[in-house]
């Protein structure tokens, strides 16, 4: 569906299963976060003495970022395979390709929002945001 065009209405009735998917994908970009300032913690540790750590620390640690990252890669294709254009992994922004007045445009959705209430231009971006 990569050339999938939504009306707002057909956006909106796909908002029950986009919104779970860009919930665990800013879950998962969470955790990702966090694995990775704990890897930067522990080779600051391990760079000067070792810190003390039990050896399984830094490979538990590891498996936590490879986690998450291999949770953020699902969720940002399922949510392309439905036609939606993942935008900001963080915030959980997502546009759907659409046409207003005949013109290509993007719907514009942010997790926390109740519905697609935005849209803007191809080139727009979320600064160039304008109401349905």
């Amino acid at each position: 569906m990569a050339d999938a065009h939504f009306t707002v209405a057909e956006a909106n009735a796909l908002l029950p299963t986009v919104r779970p998917l860009v919930e665990r994908m800013v879950e998962y970009r969470r955790e990702l976060g966090s694995g990775l300032d704990r890897r930067r913690e522990l080779a600051e540790l391990t760079g000067s003495n070792g810190g003390g750590l039990s050896p399984g620390v830094a490979s538990e640690v590891d498996e936590a970022v490879k986690t998450a990252a291999a949770g953020i890669k699902r969720c940002v294709e399922e949510l392309t395979a439905l036609g939606v254009q993942v935008k900001d992994i963080d915030s959980g922004l997502v546009d759907f390709p659409s046409f207003l007045e005949g013109e290509e445009v993007l719907l514009c959705w942010q997790l926390g929002e109740d519905e697609i209430g935005w849209w803007h231009t191809l080139d727009g971006g979320f600064a160039g945001r304008r109401p349905l």
